[in-house]
């Protein structure tokens, strides 16, 4: 019998123990006294909702309906700084989890949590002037583009609408014109945060500058909460968008000549394989943008078309840099107002960052495996170009060297098919993920999201919450 599992003879020390920790039991009770959310109230500028409030049920929602069932103890509109240090301190004397939430897009629901949740969507100006861009960490892409495309200028950012810049920016932040301008963290020069002390520091190259490397790709919610940021920006022109697609038996051959092509296309073509299962069949497809005309495109995907063969469908058009990123939302001509209201969609998912290109084996078992029951997709986006220019160690973004995002994406929350496809192509793509499409499964996460920089990573949250206020299921 294993020693741990053999019984064991009680000792009048035993007892003594026993007997000693349950008279202290009612005055470590006394020591952490129920939180005292009145007086928070009295210390914003902003507004706190609690659980029986109007507006408690808006409050505490994400993106994803799946985590509807998480009930904050307090959700707080944070108007500045200010308000945020006072949740921290309030977090920190009522011994409650503390929770910052820019856009609520967490994959595993952890934009939110049981304590205080601190929204910063009050916090979304953005202002312009001299090339630079700075922008509240409450801030929506969709309002940073639109804002932005007044002065003809924008960041190099995500598709998604209601995504937040700040979860973006903190995790890396790919985006449809990376290839050319690189990861939404390279054209950070700055950024404030508010520290586990409530201290509010200004981050930059010479001030703080291990907690500014730690905040281009080091992932949100692990080092503080950060308030603002001031990004270079570059000129924007018309851009175009294309799509094609393919019937499945086509499948294999797109994947094979996609992943040889897209990551050395030149820098101003970004492009996006998808391989869907839905109710209406299987699909492949390829979006992208190209920051140039109709012509030049068409010159450059004529190779990639040769070795697929003719698609069964294929649209291009030329459009303003706002209209094309509208479109890569999904929200196509529509007013800005109505992009900010896209469906709340539940949904789960997986990702690898790949190093390498498929071998024929792994290109048979992908595309099985998209064909397996279910609804759900495989995308697979283009790296390359600028990202692949910067050093690996230079932000704590390490997979410079990716020629592709790979990202599984199921609807529902049944994880059986992305568990499955997973473990499958981990045989060819390693470990490596992203960490904005933060994964709860992942057990080596460390590895994955942020290889050697990990180390790091791990010195700067010594140095700025060495109490470990901010604290993540997969977080330092």
């Amino acid at each position: 019998m294993d020693r741990r599992d053999s019984p064991r003879r009680e000792t009048p020390v035993d007892r003594r123990g026993f007997l000693r920790a349950a008279a202290l039991a009612p005055l470590a009770a006394l020591a952490a006294p129920p939180p005292d959310w009145a007086r928070l109230r009295r210390r914003l500028a902003g507004t706190l909702v609690l659980p029986g409030d109007a507006g408690y049920a808006t409050a505490r929602r994400l993106y994803n309906p799946a985590y509807d069932r998480i009930r904050p103890g307090g959700v707080v509109y944070a108007e500045n700084a200010a308000d945020v240090a006072a949740c921290l301190a309030f977090a920190k004397a009522a011994r409650v989890p503390v929770t910052a939430r820019s856009g609520g897009h967490s994959y595993a629901g952890w934009s939110t949590g049981t304590g205080v949740v601190i929204d910063l969507s009050r916090m979304s100006s953005v202002a312009y002037a001299n090339g630079r861009a700075t922008i509240g960490a409450g801030a929506k892409l969709i309002d940073v583009y639109d804002r932005l495309s007044r002065h003809g200028v924008s960041v190099p950012a995500g598709t998604c609408p209601t995504v937040g810049i700040s979860g973006l920016t903190l995790g890396g932040g790919l985006g449809v014109v990376s290839r050319k301008h690189g990861l939404t963290c390279d054209a950070l020069e700055s950024v404030r945060v508010v520290t586990a002390d409530g201290r509010v520091l200004d981050c930059d190259a010479t001030r703080n500058p291990g907690l500014f490397w730690a905040c281009r790709g080091g992932g949100g919610g692990n080092f503080g909460v950060a308030v603002s940021f001031t990004f270079r920006t570059f000129e924007t022109g018309d851009a175009t968008v294309f799509f094609l697609h393919w019937p499945w038996s086509r499948a294999r051959a797109a994947v094979r000549a996609w992943q040889s092509w897209a990551p050395s296309a030149p820098d101003e073509l970004w492009s996006s394989l998808h391989l869907a299962r839905s109710g209406s069949g299987l699909d492949v497809e390829l979006v992208g943008t190209y920051l140039g005309g109709k012509s030049s495109l068409d010159r450059l995907l004529a190779p990639l078309v040769r070795r697929i063969g003719r698609p069964s469908s294929r649209s291009a058009r030329t459009v303003s840099h706002l209209e094309a990123m509208k479109i890569m939302g999904g929200c196509s001509s529509k007013p800005v107002a109505e992009c900010r209201r896209i469906p709340r969609t539940t949904f789960s998912a997986k990702s690898h960052m790949a190093y390498r290109s498929l071998p024929e084996d792994g290109i048979r078992a992908l595309v099985s495996g998209v064909a397996r029951g279910g609804r759900h997709m495989v995308l697979m986006d283009a790296m390359g170009g600028a990202i692949r220019r910067v050093d690996p160690t230079a932000t704590a973004f390490p997979h410079r060297a990716a020629l592709f995002s790979v990202q599984y994406y199921q609807d529902g929350m049944e994880r059986s098919w992305l568990r499955a496809l997973h473990t499958d192509m981990s045989k060819y793509f390693g470990i490596n993920a992203y960490v904005n499409y933060i994964d709860p499964d992942l057990e080596n996460w460390r590895t994955a999201y942020y290889g050697p920089n990990a180390a790091r990573l791990a010195e700067v949250k010594a140095t700025y919450d060495p109490g470990r206020l901010f604290r993540l299921p997969q977080g330092f």
